[in-house]
């Protein structure tokens, strides 16, 4: 069994062969990354990536796909432990460079001292002074 944190969530799957890749079924794969496979690609909604030259780098004989070499084909990163039970898959530095040439923040939710849940995207519109730290 295996792991995957994404910005998503946390979710756990059951590779088809060991590492260095993260061999899914296609329903896993989908259920994870949110990529189906289908006839034209790897499907999100309407954006469609072709399956890439030399396919059995990303698919097996059984059809399992090698979700870390697709998301990183898609330009994004996958990070494992060295077992291979934890994965870690993020955003691209395409996608964060993007994202903060916009200079907006990401919207997240924290309570106060007293408990009260606060979304920054509450006040938008606003000033908003923002204090963090950090112990490492």
């Amino acid at each position: 069994m295996a792991v995957v944190l994404t910005d998503q969530g946390e979710f756990e799957a059951a590779p088809r062969r060991s590492p260095p890749g993260l061999w899914l079924n296609t329903r896993d794969l989908a259920r994870i990354t949110g990529f189906e496979a289908k006839p034209e690609g790897f499907c999100k909604g309407d954006i469609c990536v072709p399956v890439p030259h030399g396919v059995a780098r990303y698919v097996d004989e059984a059809g399992n796909i090698d979700a870390a070499a697709f998301w990183r084909h898609i330009g994004n990163v996958a990070v494992r432990d060295k077992a291979g039970e934890v994965w870690a898959f993020g955003a691209g530095a395409g996608e964060r460079a993007q994202a903060l040439e916009t200079l907006e923040a990401p919207d997240f939710e924290l309570p106060d001292f007293d408990g009260r849940l606060h979304r920054l995207s509450d006040y938008r519109g606003q000033k908003v002074f923002l204090s963090s730290w950090a112990s490492w």
